[in-house]
C-alpha cells in the first residue's frame, strides 16, 4: 500500500507507532534512519492533507437574512 493510499488515520496511527519505536530507542541505528525517513514523508503528507482540507473548509454565515460562504482562511486573525 502506497502512502497516497492511507487514511488520515491510518498515516496518523504509523506516525504515532514509528515515534514510538525510535523513543524506545532499541532499534539498530540502520532502522532507526528508515523510521526516520518514512516518518518525515508521513509528516509532509499529513501536512498536505491537511492543508487540502483546510482549502475546502468554509464558513457559513448569516449576514441580512442571507447565507454568505466565507472561506476559512478569511477568519484568521479577526
Amino acid at each position: 500500500m502506497s502512502m497516497e493510499d492511507l487514511t488520515f488515520e491510518q498515516a496518523m496511527q504509523r506516525l504515532e507507532e514509528i515515534v514510538s519505536l525510535l523513543e524506545d530507542g532499541k532499534a539498530p541505528l540502520n532502522e532507526s534512519m528508515a523510521l526516520f525517513e518514512e516518518g518525515t514523508k508521513l509528516s509532509a503528507y499529513l501536512s498536505q492533507l491537511l492543508d487540502t482540507a483546510e482549502q475546502k473548509v468554509t464558513m457559513i454565515t448569516v449576514r441580512d437574512g442571507a447565507e454568505t460562504e466565507i472561506p476559512f482562511d478569511t477568519q484568521e486573525g479577526e
